[in-house]
């Protein structure tokens, strides 16, 4: 019985593809709009993913341990309260607190950091377009995961005697100092003259930022020549494992509420953030990108479905002499709706299959030749596929049970 049963689908699905192909132009237009709405997610969906894992990467190089304590949040998509704009710095004082008191602590440093639009960077006659100078302490360069290309980075010596020394990044160094080693040159920072001391290995960039574009300084010379920047101290850190990260957190928490004197039934007066937040903020922005684009190329599904219900119906109406022949000759009412269903089906899956060929293709030329990253997971074409076959079956059933309850005697008679 199983066996008949089989047989019997496998010649309805035969008879099915055999239509489609006997109709090509219109079976083609049919699945354009289905094409469209495919390819529109596919691509939308690739592009997200790629993003969503080069910024993983690109978080990951910043440090996967790493703690951060602000003033005030960092990622944000609101406008500040009025508790928070009238927020109490934080100072050194803090940093100290919770090296001597935080259990779960590997290095913290101070971070103070002057926008590059407000900085000049010279060398002779050559300036520093959009650097950015930092002041940090000695354990910075390690919170950071990053590592010296030439000479040595800011020393806990420098940093207690205010000295003017400076470590550049890659960009500074390859821009002003293209044919030399720049360690142990002279450099002019506004006014000063700074003794270049190191130059960071390149650490490419984050978000369109190009992280080879700055400059450190010790932070006690930074805070002594922009005392009006004390509002931006931050305070970086780093745990001494992965898991140990959330414990980090708590103990950091507790030690800034005490040493700030937040009341107990009080929200903090300070923000402590990690990178994995950052890359949450993110997925959140690119989730609202991707769920909003996916609702508009449903639209174009929604309209292709539509499309696909009228060439349905269309058919029958051409097909009822034939309809009426089958019956006649034994065809059951099942065998009319399966094989009408299945039309509809194969349909939709081929358009699906050929969105997602064309999908595949975009993405690896999309990755290869522009500098968005885009990536089609596994995952993503079996729902694909699963959705285009699926709009087949919806909108396939209405003509299918048209075709099914037509009387055979009417539709011998029908001309």
């Amino acid at each position: 019985m199983a066996v008949a049963k089989a047989s019997m689908f496998a010649q309805v699905t035969l008879l099915a593809l055999d239509n489609l192909r006997a109709n090509k132009v219109r079976s083609f237009l049919t699945m354009l709009g289905i094409v469209i709405g495919i390819l529109s997610v596919i691509v939308i969906a690739a592009i997200v993913s790629g993003l969503n894992g080069s910024f993983e990467q690109q978080v990951a190089n910043l440090g996967t341990n790493t703690v951060s304590v602000t003033r005030l949040p960092q990622f944000a998509n609101r406008r500040l309260t009025a508790e928070e704009r009238m927020r109490k710095d934080i100072t050194r004082e803090h940093l100290e607190a919770i090296r001597e008191q935080a259990k779960h602590l590997a290095k913290a440093s101070g971070v103070l950091v002057a926008p590059g639009a407000n900085t000049l960077l010279k060398y002779q006659n050559k300036q520093a377009n959009g650097t950015f100078i930092i002041g940090t302490e000695a354990d910075y360069i390690d919170i950071a995961n990053s590592t010296m290309r030439s000479g040595r980075y800011i020393t806990h010596m420098d940093d207690d005697h205010h000295a003017k020394v400076i470590v550049i990044g890659s960009t500074v160094a390859d821009n002003m100092f293209p044919n030399g080693d720049p360690v142990g040159k002279a450099m002019t920072f506004e006014k000063d003259e700074f003794e270049v001391i190191g130059v960071m290995e390149k650490r490419g960039s984050f978000l369109g930022f190009d992280r080879d574009n700055f400059a450190f300084i010790p932070l006690s010379t930074m805070m002594k020549l922009h005392s009006e920047l004390h509002a931006n101290f931050q305070i970086n850190m780093s745990a001494k494992s992965g898991p140990e990260v959330p414990q980090l957190i708590d103990e950091a928490t507790e030690i800034m509420r005490r040493e700030r004197h937040d009341a107990y039934n009080k929200p903090e007066s300070f923000y402590v953030g990690t990178q994995n937040q950052l890359l949450d903020f993110y997925k959140a922005l690119t989730g609202g990108l991707y769920a909003t684009m996916v609702t508009i190329s449903s639209i174009a599904l929604m309209v292709g479905g539509i499309g696909v219900m009228n060439i349905m119906l269309v058919s029958v109406t051409e097909r009822t002499r034939e309809i009426g022949v089958r019956k006649a000759i034994g065809a059951r009412t099942t065998d009319i709706l399966q094989q009408f269903i299945l039309e509809a089906v194969v349909l939709c899956a081929v358009a699906g299959s050929i969105a997602i060929g064309i999908g595949v293709v975009f993405a690896k030329l999309l990755d290869k030749f522009s500098p968005l990253p885009a990536k089609v997971p596994f995952s993503l074409m079996l729902i694909a596929f699963a959705v285009s076959a699926s709009i087949g079956l919806f909108f396939g059933i209405y003509p299918a049970a048209r075709a099914a309850k037509l009387d055979p005697i009417e539709a011998l008679r029908y001309e």
